[in-house]
């Protein structure tokens, strides 16, 4: 089924992401409850295609600005015990493919950690289009998906006696994208 940008109020051509008014943020099992934390510093953008399944997006995310809100914690994170980010600095994202499901959007790509390069899906939520205060029309993505840690080298746990660890292997990822139209 093709679906046309126009449909949905979108102007074919390239839209950037707004870092000032996005959020790339995750979730992750510590112990018993779930640590949440960000990327502070990434960019990219979206190109809408006529036919939006032609449409791509890519997104750029440096590792080092993780925030967990506990700066030992995200020291630790940016160790080779973790990300590694003095020998792999960024995570990437490009789509790989669009679709619609019914009323819903999945965007295919590929992410990129550690130089581990695996296929994820995105579930995607398409806010609309509108005009800004400072003359530009901006459009609104949600976008989440899960994925196991282990399938990018990121191994580092704890035992914790028995089956329990400190760490749970998945991590929830939810972006939240103001894109701006050049």
């Amino acid at each position: 089924m093709t679906l046309a940008a126009t449909e949905l109020g979108l102007t074919a051509g390239t839209w950037n992401i707004d870092p000032a008014h996005s959020e790339v943020t995750f979730a992750i099992r510590h112990l018993m409850t779930k640590v949440r934390g960000s990327f502070t510093d990434f960019s990219g953008a979206v190109t809408i295609a006529d036919d939006v399944a032609a449409s791509t997006a890519t997104a750029e995310i440096k590792l080092a600005s993780i925030d967990t809100r506990n700066a030992d914690r995200d020291a630790h994170v940016r160790t080779a015990d973790v990300l590694d980010v003095e020998n792999h600095p960024t995570m990437t994202f490009a789509t790989t493919g669009v679709r619609a499901e019914g009323g819903d959007y999945k965007v295919d790509g590929t992410l990129t950690i550690k130089g581990i390069a695996k296929s994820v899906t995105l579930d995607v939520d398409f806010h609309g289009i509108g005009q800004d205060p400072w003359g530009g029309t901006r459009a609104g993505f949600s976008a989440t998906t899960t994925i196991n840690r282990k399938d990018w080298g990121i191994e580092f746990n704890v035992p914790l006696g028995g089956d329990k660890a400190l760490l749970g292997d998945k991590v929830d990822i939810t972006l939240e994208i103001q894109a701006v139209q050049s």
